[in-house]
């Protein structure tokens, strides 16, 4: 018997279909092993030696693959083809060696997509673990654990509210503060544009006013709306002939398959897809068989690949459509080793898969790698000046008129921003008179560089060599789940803690979260998963320099460090004011000078004469105008029932309304979707009904008891009898009856609308009989997905495959393997009836001696 170790068990499962009888394939469930968070995990004093500790949930796997190793002739390690696959590969055998289960033939295969003709071939191409990659995974993780477990004490002790740092994370984070800062120091300019909506032909196109009264505009030179208002007269009364036509040649090649770093970039812009949610399905469709590996830097696609791609592109158009030549794509990535394969169908002939998220994927990647072998688009880059009789007022239209659509009658990459002459125009030749349907004049303002998107951080991390394409997925997501940014229409956006963490380890760290040291620490890691540099070496130089400043920081008591940060900030906390006064003058008691001052919740700005002035204000409302937390309150008004005076405070978890003073005062937090009925005022007749919450919807019909409305931690909800409803909007609160009530409680109780348990449920679809067992075959939904059922066996039915499109035979194989995958059940042993006590022997009653 020959042993197969791999990371999924839905990778096991397909392998050893392909594999036959004699190979056994079981799943590691990835890592089995790791650094244990405590210190001493890692020891620079001893050559960076690492103590690994099993993972307590993987017991029962390793104990499988270490029974079965025992028996095994050969072990094949079979997992992912890249670093983290040669260090899963290498945990697995040491634990295997440990345990004395190491069989004597160990080898390890790897394969770029799971199909049967690529995992066949892997076998029979076996090599030996890669010690350079396996010494690259140790670097890494020696470093991560040393910045995380030497630098996040220093921040636990000196800065409040801190949560962590990173050796990447911490440099990521800094590109949206710095951004963020961008955004506030920008100074907006009001300007005006004059544009002509024409059409020629059918085909309506936009030009604009170029040159008025003689005079040629730049962006900016129209800035007043009186201005604008008698340039667009003007363009109003003119009759524009076309005066110039230019025209270029260009010839836009297909851009070549994904990368992990291009494929989240491309599904973030066109699916709204998040890295990890990209990351995620994308595995999915690889485990399935439906894409090759997923983490990659290449962008090389294999020749057999090659010939079935413009196969399929000559099937489905004319022969204009198939380049001369193959095309071939030179990988960006430094290390050769890395590179492998770009993202591709395994099948080109497949060009739906799944359903949902996962067919939407599936056909990004389906259309991306296609086009990488097809024709380039042939265009010209059309200028066209429009001069109206006197020739004093000139408009312009530019864009693009496309020849041969090649590549992009199949597939156009998205951008993050619209070029202007990328749009389409019609063919205008000197002379025409193309209609006029309407001239406007626009308001604008010169716009701050736009805050960092999913696609456009990673694009950016790519650029400056920060990280690797397989970690910006669980980076994004760190810094989310440390509540250093959140996001807002899918912008990036910094917290209050990110700003002061970052703004700590520039002052402090500054070479540690800078963008070039940080690409060059990656350029080491990748000499040495290249064999160009040993492992320790680069961890020994990481750490001479790093421990001395850490301990070096440690030493410095908290009000040094405050009155540091204080200085640093000070351009963003106390910007000069317009009227020259003093940034810092307390604005509350006039005479004291704020400062930044550190607390048990974080950072805050508060005024040097307390305590006889209590003026505070977050720390992040930086700059003139932020509001005092406590010292200027916005007067609402009064309570009509008490007399109490009503105000819109300011705290340090955000804004919120207090009814009258002292212990005995009502607050009620303000929601951010609370305010869209009033047009972003809050109103004294809103303020009142948030404070009067919880509501009390009415009596229950059935069982008598009250149903109420209020709004928690979570959300506003319902509440009955000790159950709850969630509600969609803080309005819902105020308006929802007890018809709907009712409705929407029992729906919850009826776990959102999926029957209770224990109760009959409706097939989605009845496939037919078995052809093998004639049993009914249907199709069901269930707690974790779809499924298919014959009354005995269920199979869960692979997210790749499409229910509406799911067939009888389909069906019928997934039952097949389940039933010949499941272990044999086992008869219950007879219950052994417990013999009857012993009596005690009866004591020999002693011999008296004569």
């Amino acid at each position: 018997m020959q042993l197969v170790i791999v990371e999924s068990p839905a990778k096991a499962k397909t392998i050893e279909k392909y594999l036959g009888s004699e190979y056994r394939v079981l799943a590691s469930y990835g890592h089995v092993r790791d650094l244990p968070p405590k210190d001493g995990s890692v020891d620079p004093d001893d050559g960076f030696a690492m103590q690994w500790e099993n993972y307590a949930d993987k017991a029962k796997q390793l104990k499988a693959i270490a029974d079965l190793s025992k028996t095994a002739d050969r072990l094949i390690l079979a997992t992912d083809p890249d670093r983290e696959g040669e260090a899963i590969s290498w945990h697995v055998q040491e634990v295997l060696r440990g345990r004395k289960a190491l069989p004597k033939e160990v080898e390890r295969v790897t394969f770029n997509a799971i199909t049967k003709q690529a995992v066949t071939d892997a076998m029979k191409r076996p090599r030996e673990l890669d010690t350079d990659l396996i010494d690259a995974y140790k670097a890494r993780r020696a470093l991560d654990y040393l910045v995380g477990f030497t630098l996040s004490p220093v921040l636990w002790r000196k800065l409040p509210g801190a949560k962590s740092a990173g050796r990447v994370q911490s440099v990521s984070l800094r590109l949206i503060v710095e951004r963020e800062r961008e955004i506030e120091a920008f100074r907006a300019q009001e300007y005006w544009s004059v544009t002509a909506s024409l059409e020629q032909d059918g085909t309506p196109f936009t030009a604009r006013l170029i040159q008025w009264e003689g005079k040629k505009l730049d962006r900016l030179a129209i800035g007043n709306e009186g201005d604008a208002s008698r340039a667009r007269a003007d363009v109003e009364a003119g009759q524009f002939k076309v005066e110039r036509v230019e025209t270029k040649p260009l010839t836009r090649n297909p851009p070549p398959p994904f990368t992990t770093s291009t494929l989240q970039q491309e599904a973030s812009r066109k699916l709204g897809f998040s890295a990890d949610h990209t990351m995620r399905i994308a595995q999915q469709l690889y485990e399935d068989g439906a894409i090759t590996y997923m983490r990659t830097d290449g962008v090389q696609m294999d020749h057999s690949a090659i010939s079935a791609a413009r196969a399929a592109v000559a099937s489905r158009y004319d022969a204009g459509y198939v380049p001369d030549k193959p095309r071939h794509y030179t990988a960006k990535a430094k290390n050769a080793q890395e590179a492998h394969e770009a993202i591709r169908p395994t099948e080109f002939g497949r060009d739906k898969v799944g359903a949902g998220d996962h067919a939407r994927l599936y056909d990004l990647v389906w259309k991306r790698a296609l086009a990488s072998q097809m024709a380039s688009a042939r265009l010209e880059r059309t200028t066209i000046d429009m001069a109206e009789g006197t020739g004093r007022h000139v408009i312009r239209a530019t864009g693009q008129v496309v020849l041969f659509p090649g590549y992009l009658a199949l597939y156009e990459e998205g951008s993050d921003e619209e070029a202007e002459d990328a749009k389409r125009l019609p063919r205008l030749k000197e002379g025409d008179a193309p209609a006029k349907t309407g001239v406007a004049a626009e308001q604008h303002f010169t716009q701050p560089p736009p805050r960092f998107s999913e696609a456009s951080l990673v694009k950016r991390m790519e650029e400056l060599g920060i990280g690797r394409p397989s970690t910006y997925a669980s980076i994004i997501k760190t810094l989310k789940d440390r509540e250093y940014v959140r996001v807002e229409k899918n912008r990036f956006i910094a917290e209050e803690s990110g700003r002061l963490v970052t703004a700590f380890l520039e002052r402090f760290f500054e070479q540690y979260v800078g963008y070039d040291y940080t690409a060059g620490l990656e350029e080491q890691l990748d000499d040495v998963s290249g064999g160009r540099a040993g492992w320790q070496a680069v961890l020994d130089r990481f750490w001479h320099d790093f421990k001395p400043k850490t301990a070096e920081v440690m030493e410095q008591q908290p009000s040094a460090i405050t009155a540091e940060l204080d200085l640093f900030l000070a351009p963003y906390l106390f910007p000069e004011r317009a009227d020259g006064a003093d940034p810092r003058l307390c604005p509350n008691c006039g005479a004291g000078k704020l400062a930044l001052r550190g607390g048990k919740f974080g950072a805050f700005v508060a005024c040097s004469n307390y305590p006889e002035c209590k003026f505070t204000r977050r720390f992040g409302q930086g700059g003139e105008g932020a509001e005092g937390a406590d010292a200027t309150p916005e007067q609402l008004g009064q309570d009509p029932d008490t007399g109490l005076p009503v105000e819109r405070k300011s705290g340090r978890f955000g804004p919120y309304i207090q009814l009258g003073e002292g212990k005995e005062a009502k607050r009620a937090s303000i929601p951010k979707d609370a305010l869209e009925s009033t047009g972003g005022e809050l109103t004294l007749e809103l303020a009142l009904k948030l404070l009067s919450l919880p509501r009390t919807v009415g009596t229950h019909p059935e069982t008598g008891e009250p149903i109420t409305a209020a709004i928690g931690r979570y959300g506003p909800y319902l509440m009955h009898a000790g159950k709850y409803a969630r509600l969609q909007s803080t309005a819902e609160v105020f308006e929802t009856g007890m018809n709907a009530a009712v409705v929407k409680l029992a729906e919850a109780a009826a776990g959102g609308g999926r029957p209770q348990r224990g109760a009959a449920q409706a097939p989605l679809r009845e496939l037919g009989e078995h052809p093998r067992n004639g049993a009914a075959i249907k199709l069901m939904e269930g707690r974790y997905g779809a499924y298919v059922t014959d009354g005995t066996t269920n199979a869960t039915l692979p997210k790749t495959i499409d229910q509406s499109a799911l067939t009888l035979e389909e069906a019928a194989q997934l039952l097949d393997a389940r039933a010949a995958a499941a272990p044999a059940k086992k008869g219950k042993k007879p219950v052994k009836k417990k013999a009857a006590p012993k009596k005690p022997a009866a004591k020999k009653a002693a011999t008296k001696k004569a």
